[in-house]
This record gives C-alpha cells, structure tokens and sequence, in this order.
C-alpha cells in the first residue's frame, strides 16, 4: 500500500500501490553496430543516442545491415526511453519517433492498464532522487536492472490516465511558449541583419517609410557621453531586493546580480556591456555595476533602444584569454552606423524594444508554468 498524494482529481478516492517498474512493464536496451563499418551508417533507420530520447530526429542513421548485424534495438513512437549512461543519465522522455537505440537507453513498455505518460512523468519527477541514491556524486550509470527495481506509486488505470493527460498539457504549454520564444528571437535575428546597414552599405535593406537619407559611421566613443567600468560589489550593502540594482557579467535576470538602496553612479538612460560582449540596457533610473560590466551612458539626442540592437550587430571581440574583460578604450574604436534623424533611431528602437517585450512575456510565462509544475509534481505523487 502507497500513501496518497496531497492533491488529486475529485473524481478518485482509492488507494494506491507500491509496485515495482519491472513488474508492471517490459523493459529492454539496444546496441551499437561496430565503428568502422561503413555499410552500417548511412542509411535510413534513425539511431537514438541517450542525448535524442526527446528529439524528433536524430544526427545518426543506420542501415539494415547494421541494425542486424548489432544489438541495436528498435523502439516505438510514445516508448517510454530511459537514459542510463553519462551526462543525461537519469533523464526520460518518450519517444518522437520510430528508431533504433543504443545500449545507454532504456526503453519501457507498460503492460495492459498501465499509463506510459504516468510512469514517465513519475519517472521525471524522481530524476533527482534516482541520482543521489543510485550514482555517487552524480558520477557513474544507471542499469536496467535499477530502474526495474524502482518502487513505483500506482492509482487505478483510470487516475493514471488523468494524470500523465493533465501533466502532458502542462508540458505542451512549457513548449509553445518556449517556441514562441525562439520565434520571435529568430525572427529579431533576422530583422537585425535587414535593418541596419551590412556590407559596407549606407543604407538598410528594411526602412521605415519617410526616411531616404544614407546612414553616418561614426566612432561609438564619439557618441556616448562616457563610457565606463564598474567597480567592486560592496557585499555588506548588496541586498536580494532594493531600490537600485546591481548589474554584472550574468546571463540571466538581466544580469542584475543584487540590489542596493543607496543611489550610486550611473543614471539611466544607459546600454551595457558585459565581458562576454553581451549587451543591454540600464532599465531602472539608477544602477550600479561590477568591474566585468562596460556601461555607455547615451547622449540625449540618440536612443538607448536604438543603440543597444546596433551594438548588437558588432561582432565584438574580447580581449582576453581567461576571464572575459572587454576594455573600454576597445569598446570606444567599434565603429557603428547612425541615421541622420533622432527620430529614425527611435522609430528603430520602438520596434526592437516590441520583440523584447514579447520575448520577455513568453519568457515569464514558461518559467510561471514551469514553478506550477513543480509544486504540482510536489503535491500529485505520493
């Protein structure tokens, strides 16, 4: 007998079991037809590696020659595959498509009654736990003969079915906005190399409609009003919420690292610079920043919207062989093309600052579903 979850469907009220995988799924691995031999690739069986078991295509394809003359071993679309060796051992998924896998998955076919959704998303939710109790320091494989021993929590067929549907719509909404995401990041991509001046040119190839002049180029330290590096991060000021953030060399939460409640040096409107060459802008009125961060201050008559996305177009070299350091007197040669009018870089600015809105609102939107799917995952199994 299984303890009941914190939360389930009205509908249910019975208890679960205990029972292990093994017993309520056949299971099996692949192989790897012998390197080397060239009649054996190439051909049209998709190979699944452990890094693929939630691709829709693979790098590799075998032949029926290899697939024959290996252990390799054929799977199904909507097979549970279980990743038991190196860097994705532990990982789950089921499969996108019909392929031959290798001896680092395992594959999991329920028997009758049995949901394959359930057991994977129960299989996912306990990765972590896998891990620790099974791989030292995270180091090491998984076998078939572990995870067919797992003790599995089981409601009736039907709760099992209203689970995995429930936490599969939960996965497809993760998806969509994740895919709406790199869309639109294409799609700015794209919208870059088009409207901003390319191969020697002085004009874009896309224009907003009014504005004929050709562009200028100009020295980027010409057209800032300073162009600075941070200093240290006071650690006994720093705080996790403030009036002023703290921007450093991060990849994420827009690099804010802390916050201070003090006013420090710099005043919006402001692009930065990290060491990497990444670039953005100072959306609060005041920030400070750490020695990593190159911070332009803009001169009124240019826009900061505008200036971030053209030195986003520089393919910027760092200086450095270890930690990233871009340094200013660097930063101030990059030659960069402006419009004539202040109000072309605004019109251009406008449009940018759009797809990062939209980029940010999915973002958010994905990482909101995401923290629902952990506490549901927290309160849905036992």
């Amino acid at each position: 007998m299984a303890d009941t979850p914190n939360i389930r469907f009205k509908e249910f009220s019975d208890d679960w079991v205990r029972q292990k995988l093994g017993e309520i799924s056949f299971s099996y691995s692949g192989g790897t037809p012998k390197v080397g031999k060239s009649e054996y690739y190439g051909g049209a069986i998709p190979f699944i590696r452990s890094g693929e078991i939630a691709a829709d295509k693979t790098e590799l394809f075998i032949t029926e020659d290899g697939f024959k003359n290996s252990s390799a071993a054929m799977v199904e679309e909507g097979n549970i595959l279980y990743a038991l060796y190196g860097a994705t051992s532990g990982e789950v998924s089921r499969a996108k498509l019909k392929g031959a896998i290798n001896q680092a998955i395992l594959a999991i076919i329920p028997n009758p009654g049995y949901d394959a959704e359930y057991l994977m998303q129960w299989l996912r939710n306990k990765k972590q736990f896998i891990i620790n109790t099974y791989l030292q320091g995270g180091q090491g494989n998984l076998s078939g003969a572990i995870v067919k021993d797992l003790m599995v929590d089981i409601p009736g067929t039907a709760e099992q079915n209203m689970i995995g549907a429930f936490l599969n719509n939960v996965d497809q909404l993760i998806i969509l906005h994740q895919c709406k995401c790199d869309e639109i990041r294409k799609l700015k991509k794209y919208m870059m190399k088009k409207m901003f001046p390319r191969n020697g040119k002085k004009i874009p190839q896309i224009r907003f409609a009014g504005f004929t002049d050709n562009w200028e180029q100009r020295k980027l330290g010409d057209e800032a009003t300073g162009i600075i590096a941070g200093g240290d991060i006071d650690r006994d000021l720093i705080l996790d919420k403030g009036r002023y953030p703290v921007i450093a060399n991060a990849l994420t939460n827009d690099g804010i690292v802390g916050y201070y409640n003090s006013e420090f040096r710099v005043k919006a409107p402001a692009v930065t610079i990290t060491g990497r060459g990444d670039v953005g802008h100072a959306r609060a009125r005041n920030i400070d920043f750490t020695p990593v961060v190159r911070l332009l201050s803009v001169k009124s008559d240019h826009d900061v919207f505008f200036l971030e996305n053209a030195i986003n177009t520089l393919h910027i070299a760092v200086e450095s062989t270890g930690v990233p350091q871009l340094t200013v007197p660097q930063l101030a040669k990059y030659e960069l093309f402006f419009p004539k009018t202040l109000e072309e870089e605004k019109e251009i600015g406008r449009y940018f600052c759009r797809f990062d809105q939209l980029i940010t609102l999915h973002q958010r939107k994905c990482n909101e579903i995401k923290e629902f799917k952990k506490f549901i995952l927290k309160n849905i199994f036992p």
